[in-house]
């Protein structure tokens, strides 16, 4: 027969009459406290109170969190529904490059215009040929105005410019500008003429 031990665990008793002995002597000695004030002297710890607490309050109101919304940045720029798509080589807009100076005036001109601005690179052979999906690609897209660096890219955009006479080029090499057409040639003033034919082309549209 197995014997079943429950431990029982037995109460402190003299623990307990000790706190409360603690707690009266604590409330008889604030009771005799209260009664030793004077009135005025009531009346002056009871104003402290109230500006203590109002001063927290005060505090909790200015600094404390808020849940609210934060309020827009103003200067977050809003961009319009005119896009500006630039057709490159193989390089893309690599430092050093025509693409990459023209690439830093078709920012100029969005920062005038508003306009969003793209760039796409002719990956694999770099022949006309191959560069011409790439630009059926923007013209069949949100594409207004495209630009074009690069002799095949020059090429196939030229030769679509007359197909799509409600569209901007702006083609980079040489050439005659007319109708929808800007030619440009290179040099130091590259970056600010394509920043003012990418702004004409996109005012022409807007």
């Amino acid at each position: 027969m197995t014997k079943q031990v429950r431990q029982v665990t037995q109460s402190r008793p003299s623990v307990t009459r000790q706190q409360e002995a603690g707690v009266t002597r604590f409330g008889r000695a604030v009771v005799t406290w209260l009664r030793s004030l004077s009135g005025r002297t009531i009346a002056i710890a009871a104003g402290a109170l109230a500006l203590v607490a109002a001063v927290a309050a005060v505090c909790a109101f200015l600094f404390g969190g808020d849940d609210r919304p934060p309020i827009p940045d103003t200067r977050a720029r809003h961009y319009t529904e005119t896009d500006a798509c630039l057709l490159t080589g193989k390089q893309g807009i690599t430092a050093g490059t025509p693409a990459a100076t023209v690439w830093q005036g078709m920012q100029d001109a969005s920062l005038k215009t508003h306009a969003r601005v793209s760039y796409q690179q002719v990956i694999g052979e770099q022949s006309a040929g191959n560069a011409r999906p790439f630009l059926n690609g923007m013209l069949q897209g949100s594409c207004e105005v495209v630009v074009a660096v690069g002799a095949p890219e020059v090429s196939v955009a030229a030769e679509a410019a007359p197909k799509y006479g409600r569209t901007g080029f702006v083609l980079i090499g040489g050439g005659h500008s007319g109708g929808n057409v800007s030619f440009l040639h290179t040099g130091d003033a590259l970056r600010s003429q394509v920043a003012g034919a990418v702004e004409r082309a996109i005012d022409a549209r807007s």
